[in-house]
């Protein structure tokens, strides 16, 4: 079966080494290892033996399928809080990805920080999570059926913002929230006021944030994003359009694998040119729903996990 709470595909993966976290069976792997290509890698780390049994049957099948000469996907038994005691290097990885598998974690920030360290520098990690409204108590944290379905190891999104700067992630890149409903009235009960959202992220491992802002102009040479590349719910980027970004973003696109499908420009709007500004942005996801409508995504029972996962402890 699969499970998950959000689409974990970024943009620009040809010749990127990626690590899937919580990868399960394989499906996004394999996925992943048609657009990162031939020249790119994709690791898959999971702790569920028999989830891995059944993802290492397929590498062979893949690899003839996309016509590769050797695999470019392997797959490693390990938990996300401990990537080193599973083998995986620091900087060794352009991308890591995660659906729906850190709230099921209960160290989030070792999760965050050995994220950052097996991260290249210029590395993302860009990952869909569940996402509470305030810190949970340990009644809910503790409860068997809301852990199993991904809501009681939900992380208040204030905490990701903070846990991820500690560790020393760039300030997190909203991209979407939806609203998670509980579609059960005995956990609606136990919930109270609580509310949820799934909700993907993007995190960049770059130097220290400038305060200078610049004006950018995609050049439009990332595969699939050939008019228009969206980054994050507040910037979008289209082709040979110049757009005025802030000190933090100039930041992560001039020292990410983004650099070279952008030109930078100096702030100043040059004479004769026509400058994008970019609309208000926002960091918490139940304010980008609130704004955007977005749609809903029902959980209770047979959430992200299943209600009985033995990955809650």
């Amino acid at each position: 079966m699969y499970y998950g709470c959000g689409l974990v595909v970024p943009e620009c993966l040809e010749g990127c080494r990626l690590l899937d976290q919580g990868s399960g069976s394989g499906q996004d792997c394999y996925m992943l290892s048609q657009l990162v290509g031939e020249k790119g890698h994709v690791t898959g780390i999971d702790m569920n033996e028999d989830q891995l049994e059944v993802a290492r049957k397929y590498v062979d099948h893949h690899t003839q399928e996309f016509g590769y000469e050797k695999p470019n996907v392997d797959f490693v038994q390990g938990n996300i809080e401990a990537l080193k005691e599973a083998g995986l290097k620091e900087n060794s990885f352009d991308i890591i990805i995660s659906n729906c598998v850190v709230n099921l974690s209960t160290d989030k920030r070792k999760v965050l920080s050995d994220a950052y360290r097996v991260l290249k520098d210029g590395g993302e990690l860009y990952f869909s999570d569940v996402y509470s409204s305030s810190r949970l108590s340990d009644d809910i944290k503790n409860h068997k059926v809301l852990c199993g379905e991904c809501l009681g190891g939900a992380l208040w999104w204030e905490d990701l913002v903070r846990l991820a700067q500690e560790v020393g992630f760039s300030p997190p890149r909203l991209v979407t929230a939806n609203v998670i409903t509980v579609n059960n009235m005995e956990l609606e009960a136990i919930l109270g006021d609580y509310k949820f959202v799934s909700a993907t992220y993007r995190l960049f491992k770059i130097p220290k944030i400038s305060n200078k802002g610049s004006l950018v102009i995609y050049n439009g040479n990332i595969t699939g994003f050939e008019e228009s590349l969206e980054f994050d719910s507040q910037y979008t980027f289209k082709v040979d359009e110049v757009v005025e970004v802030d000190g933090e973003v100039a930041s992560i696109l001039s020292h990410s694998r983004f650099a070279e499908e952008f030109t930078f420009q100096p702030p100043g709007v040059p004479a004769g040119c026509s400058v994008k500004k970019p609309k208000v942005g926002t960091v918490n996801p139940f304010e980008l729903v609130l704004q955007l409508g977005s749609a809903t995504v029902s959980s209770a029972t047979g959430g992200c996990c299943g209600a009985e996962s033995s990955c809650c402890k």
